[in-house]
């Protein structure tokens, strides 16, 4: 174990070693500072490449900042080959034994473990250590996989964990990180690039296209491929091509099962379906269902998928012609994801609301267009509004220079300015 140990002294604080932290990322940050200090297992969620490492660094660093010892915290990343001795709950059990026994920490031990899932029977050593009122654990943790706490985790910390979904960056990020002027420039450059974190360092449009076709390839082989045995991985690959370039249309599996149908490929509808569930798990795609908004019910057969991050089409699929209208609307989609509402496609009558987001006792209307210069434009997208009779905020985000003033309670935001107005109606 000592061997193994020396090599993993690098990835830690310990030694008064500095590790950078990289950008800081407040909205997350402030979201989970609110749930430290307790036994709630931290669980940090997303897509492979999303940055949920460095917000980990990022609150070891903030716990030593405000004076914790460096030695009462320790991290492990099963993405490092100097891990890969880690293999079970039992591996884990005696790291954590000889990190206490080396560095003999006092009081307690901030332990953060990123890919968690890669640790067989994970769940076992987390229950444990989150529970044990002899020698106080506070424990955060990280995967890449939406059903990682589906299993015995969840039952056995039921009510004794809090999750966190990571996303790519987002625009106001974005613009920070590259030190751009906010407005609709800057906007249109985020809307034709990537949120990908590692992506903002790299030199050219080559570099870029490989570095976000390797992400799409590693997560589909690690995280579907091999996890699920899939059987036709070039149908798999397809599937997901086929979602990114048409997000923001309707579309229903019978749908798709014609269309792969129609280019000679054989495939039945549940094959298809577990799929498209095996890519979700994997935080690339998002699904919003349809919702009669005067029913008050799903509308089931249906739906809209949305890519985790638009650098997908941008540097892989540009080809196949969809324009700024669709990564307009899949950009708002995230916005919203990422202030933590739950989205859905509204239905009223013939008409169409692009996103009904609610989060707790809040509920948004939102169009999404990328003009409101035609006349006939702005009428179809009020017309939707305005049939929709309660009186939460209803509002049209575009891509306008201009903004319109408020018309029978409906709201025009430019797209830049939607995120300032998301984070002052949430609070966070």
């Amino acid at each position: 174990m000592e061997e193994y140990f020396n090599k993993i002294r690098k990835f830690n604080w310990w030694d008064e070693r500095q590790i950078n932290p990289g950008y800081v990322r407040e909205l997350y940050e402030q979201k989970i500072q609110k749930f430290t200090g307790n036994r709630l297992v931290k669980v940090l969620v997303g897509q492979r490449r999303s940055g949920k490492s460095y917000i980990l660094r990022q609150i070891i660093a903030g716990l030593i900042d405000s004076g914790v010892p460096s030695a009462n915290t320790f991290y492990i990343n099963k993405e490092f080959l100097e891990f890969d001795f880690v293999k079970n709950y039992k591996d884990l059990e005696a790291l954590f034994d000889y990190y206490k026994e080396t560095l003999q920490p006092k009081g307690k031990v901030y332990l953060f473990i990123d890919e968690i899932q890669n640790v067989k029977e994970w769940e076992r050593f987390v229950n444990s250590k989150s529970q044990n009122f002899v020698e106080e654990c506070e424990i955060f943790i990280t995967g890449s996989n939406s059903k990682l706490l589906s299993g015995e985790l969840a039952t056995l910390l039921s009510g004794r964990y809090v999750e966190f979904e990571i996303l790519p960056f987002s625009y106001e990020e974005f613009a920070a990180i590259k030190k751009l002027e906010t407005g609709r420039a800057s906007f249109v450059e985020y809307l034709q690039s990537s949120g990908l974190p590692e992506l903002m360092n790299l030199p050219d449009e080559e570099t870029k296209r490989h570095y976000v076709s390797s992400v799409m390839d590693t997560v589909l082989l690690r995280d579907v491929i091999e996890r699920h045995s899939i059987k036709n991985p070039a149908l798999l690959k397809d599937i997901f091509i086929y979602l990114v370039n048409n997000a923001s249309n309707l579309v229903s599996i019978n749908n798709i099962v014609k269309y792969f149908k129609g280019k000679n490929r054989r495939t039945t509808y549940d094959t298809l379906a577990n799929y498209i569930s095996n890519i979700e798990e994997t935080f690339m795609i998002h699904r919003a269902e349809r919702y009669d908004i005067r029913g008050k019910e799903i509308i089931g057969g249906t739906y809209k998928f949305y890519a985790n991050d638009v650098g997908y089409r941008n540097y892989l699929f540009s080809g196949f012609g969809y324009g700024m209208g669709y990564l307009l609307e899949n950009v708002v989609y995230l916005q919203l994801r990422r202030y933590s509402f739950d989205i859905h496609v509204g239905q009223i009558t013939d008409r169409e609301v692009d996103f009904i987001a609610k989060r707790h006792d809040t509920t948004l209307y939102v169009q999404v267009c990328l003009t409101v210069d035609d006349p006939k434009t702005l009428e179809r997208e009020y017309r939707a509004l305005k049939g929709i009779a309660d009186n939460f905020p209803k509002m049209i985000v575009s891509l306008d220079d201009y903004q319109l003033p408020n018309s029978a309670g409906i709201a025009h935001i430019q797209a830049w300015n939607f995120e300032n107005y998301l984070r002052s109606l949430t609070g966070n």
